[in-house]
């Protein structure tokens, strides 16, 4: 992928916007159902979706990387206005130009600013979809070519070669012959499919 020249805030945009419409879509009755994140139910993937957009927001904001901690006390009904805040924060924290080109000093290397957005921020998001989906039942159809891009990214930036001791993923999974670009992502990232 060439970072120069690249504005990834538009995927950024088009990533959140369709999982904000996906949290949206979450019967309160399902908040308790698994994910194919086995550590999280849909409640804890909510959490998870929140917090990570509102730490992007503070990189953006700050050039600082501070994990925060998940929101407390989110209502039942109240997951899908937690999000759509954290995203109009990410959005604004990320306005400025400068933002991209600012250098980050990541878990996962030395980076400017628009290589996060990408590798962390809609890598994260679009991957998080297909679980949020998966796990409520695919209410939405869901963006194909934006799971391709990730799905890219995630092979430049999660090789194969690089899973195991402090690496979030497992080994590379099979997918099932014709499987949609989210099943894909999934099991490029050491999920069973």
């Amino acid at each position: 992928m060439t970072t120069t020249a690249f504005d990834p805030r538009p995927l950024v945009d088009r990533a959140t916007a369709q999982l904000a419409a996906l949290v949206a879509a979450v019967p309160a009755a399902r908040l308790g159902d698994p994910t194919p994140c086995a550590a999280f139910d849909v409640r804890d993937l909510l959490a998870h979706l929140v917090s990570g957009v509102q730490d992007g927001a503070v990189i953006g904001e700050t050039g600082e990387v501070a994990w925060g901690e998940p929101p407390a006390g989110v209502p039942d009904n109240g997951w899908g206005r937690a999000y759509d805040e954290a995203r109009a924060r990410l959005a604004a924290a990320w306005a400025d130009d400068a933002a991209l080109e600012r250098v980050l000093e990541l878990p996962w290397g030395t980076f400017p600013g628009r290589v996060f957005l990408t590798s962390g921020m809609v890598l994260e998001t679009v991957a998080h979809t297909g679980d949020l989906a998966q796990a409520v039942g695919h209410p939405l159809p869901l963006d194909q070519e934006l799971a391709e891009l990730a799905l890219g990214w995630a092979r430049e930036f999660v090789p194969a070669g690089r899973r195991g001791e402090g690496v979030p993923f497992g080994p590379v999974q099979p997918a099932p012959e014709g499987a949609d670009a989210y099943a894909r992502l999934a099991a490029w990232l050491g999920r069973t499919v």
